[in-house]
């Protein structure tokens, strides 16, 4: 039976309601055999799942999904097989959770000002000891009674166009691709359907190594046009869930996305080479 691969998954390390362990424990009753959690700018939860997994039966590769910015466009980029330990890449971590910390504190006084009361502490107990973000300040407002539901506190408040939202800083997609290498990483551009042909062109001339290709806001269409960018520009093909659990309602996703072995195997032969 052919292996199933889930290389996009998130925890209570950033904006995922599962622990580590529990996204292990999940990810084997999903049937997956090997998973990457991708929290957003956080590391911490990679060893305990790693040595977990093992108990489980399940591979879990070292995993983080870095926001960059490109042409006044937030891009997401995946970075898999880091050197959880790298010093460069900690100090990158610690410095961006400060910042996401911040634009958390930039929001809440929006929020404020429009007659929207929560606080700073009650969104931290939400993150608990991830990284904060935006789903965080969502669940807060929905506990405090002013929406109904994740979609509705993007929708009102906190999406692109919404009056309480406040731009994070990014790293440019260069500097983000020369941390990932650093660390002995490779980079993927994450869900590519997001963002136009323009910027996914300009991201493999900038020495993207692949494309997360199976996505779930991919359908067919996209999964084939992404399949053939990479055969055409010699590029490694990723994929997964982008599993988060609670207020996102995306419970159904795990073990329905996923890449195969041989796709993993043209990843271990690209850092072979780039190590030779």
């Amino acid at each position: 039976m052919s292996a199933k691969i889930d290389l996009h998954l998130h925890t209570t390390c950033s904006d995922g309601v599962c622990s580590p362990l529990e996204i292990v424990t999940k990810a084997k009753k999903a049937g997956l055999d090997v998973i990457s959690i991708t929290d957003h700018d956080n590391l911490a939860g990679i060893e305990a799942a790693t040595e977990f997994g093992k108990q489980m039966d399940v591979e879990v590769i070292s995993g983080v999904e870095i926001s960059t910015d490109i042409e006044d466009k937030e891009v997401h980029l995946l970075g898999y097989f880091i050197d959880i330990y790298h010093d460069e890449f900690q100090k990158y971590l610690s410095f961006f959770r400060q910042e996401r910390y911040n634009r958390a504190l930039r929001i809440i006084k929006k929020l404020n000002n429009l007659g929207v009361y929560i606080s700073i502490e009650s969104v931290l107990k939400k993150a608990k000891s991830g990284a904060v973000g935006r789903p965080h300040i969502a669940q807060a407002l929905i506990e405090a009674g002013y929406v109904n539901n994740f979609y509705e506190a993007f929708d009102k408040y906190l999406g692109n166009s919404s009056p309480a939202y406040e731009r994070k800083i990014h790293l440019s997609p260069q500097s983000a691709l020369k941390l990932i290498a650093d660390a002995g990483g490779l980079s993927f551009i994450a869900h590519p359907g997001y963002i136009s042909e323009k910027i996914l062109l300009s991201l493999i001339d900038a020495g993207i190594d692949g494309i997360e290709v199976i996505h779930p806001s991919h359908n067919m269409n996209q999964v084939k046009y992404y399949r053939g960018i990479v055969n055409e520009y010699c590029l490694l093909s990723s994929g997964g869930s982008d599993y988060h659990g609670g207020k996102r309602e995306d419970e159904q996703n795990l073990g329905k996305f996923y890449i195969t072995r041989n796709n993993l195997e043209a990843m271990r032969k690209m850092l072979v080479k780039n190590s030779a």
